[in-house]
């Protein structure tokens, strides 16, 4: 059977029985935990349970567990981690070990718990012009720095049995407004964003999985990326990703209109499976409705995606620890 194009969230910290019903009804992809879903580890742990006996499978759950202001595990479930361009700058020369490192590490916190995916790594390319949401998150204000913290946050997630999702592909760096609350535009022509932004998600086209961006590429289309048939086939071609692209969540008021409409669009547009957080049980039914089933590409795209996780490698805790506290001076948490 073939799963539903969708991830979907729960609203507390145990399924409803009316969420367990729609679950088991839509078979969405995955899910998505964030902070009002996490308590202990104990109560953690038995959502996922929850949330894979409802799709009767192993399906992913997913989190943002980035550090700094996007994590929703905190201490004692989780280290308080800075935010990544804070952890690039203290770690210097050795930027790329201690993001290894680090993920290596927010992948055991995650797996304790009952997470096997983390919406992680950033490729977008910081500048002084990057709005305040998104600078501190980014890995660096070059290609080179970006390509290769990302490539190492993405190895650390992978080594610790869980999956990453490269994120926000073909490149937030340029937008100067939240897309939370704004659609950015981004002017930049084609030749330029070839070259720096959409070059680092081609230099991790082999990752497994891929978030959109809500901005619109001024050079493309005229529609956000997430909506724009134009942008995901430079995406697939351009890029060469050929992994499971997961939209953005579509409650994002960067996009216009109702959120059936919205899911519809994303599907049309070329993304496998559209993100929708935050939002009534009826709406959450809606968009499951409208989003349908996966596609035959995407539903192999997202058995690879799956295929991916694998058992964690063994971990010294205690030497990760220190190494990675050598590498940044002291200076690794929050």
């Amino acid at each position: 059977m073939p799963y539903g194009a969708t991830i979907l969230d729960a609203e507390g910290t145990r399924l409803s029985a009316e969420e367990k019903a729609l679950f088991q009804r839509v078979n969405p992809f995955g899910f998505i935990l964030f902070a009002r879903n996490i308590e202990s580890a104990a109560q953690t742990q038995a959502l996922c349970d929850e949330l894979r006996e409802a799709v009767g499978r192993d399906c992913l759950i997913t989190v943002d567990q980035e550090g700094g202001r996007v994590q929703r595990l905190h201490p004692p479930l989780a280290r308080q981690w800075q935010p990544a361009l804070d952890h690039v700058q203290a770690a210097g020369e050795g930027a790329s070990r201690a993001m290894y490192l680090r993920a290596r590490l927010i992948a055991q916190e995650l797996r304790e718990v009952g997470i096997d995916s983390n919406c992680a790594p950033l490729a977008d390319v910081a500048s002084e012009d990057t709005h305040p949401f998104l600078q501190n998150r980014c890995y660096g204000r070059d290609l080179a720095a970006v390509v290769a913290n990302a490539r190492a946050t993405a190895d650390g997630l992978l080594d610790g049995g869980v999956v990453p999702v490269v994120k926000h592909i073909p490149g937030h760096g340029r937008a100067s407004m939240d897309s939370h609350f704004d659609l950015p535009r981004i002017s930049a022509p084609l030749d330029q964003l070839r070259q720096e932004d959409f070059a680092a998600f081609r230099a991790l086209n082999d990752l497994p999985m891929g978030m959109t961006a809500h901005l619109v590429y001024e050079a493309l289309d005229e529609r956000p990326a997430t909506l724009s048939p134009t942008v995901m086939q430079v995406v697939r071609k351009d890029i060469g990703f050929d992994g499971l692209i997961m939209s953005d969540d579509i409650s994002m008021k960067a996009l216009q209109g109702t959120a059936t409409d919205i899911a519809r669009d994303t599907i049309a547009a070329g993304c496998d499976v559209v993100l929708f957080c935050n939002a009534p049980l009826d709406q959450r039914t809606a968009v499951a409705e409208a989003a349908g089933e996966m596609t035959p590409a995407a539903q192999a795209r997202a058995e690879r995606a799956e295929a991916a996780r694998r058992s964690p490698a063994m971990l010294d805790t205690a030497a990760a620890e220190a190494e990675l506290s050598a590498l940044m001076g002291g200076q690794v948490y929050g």
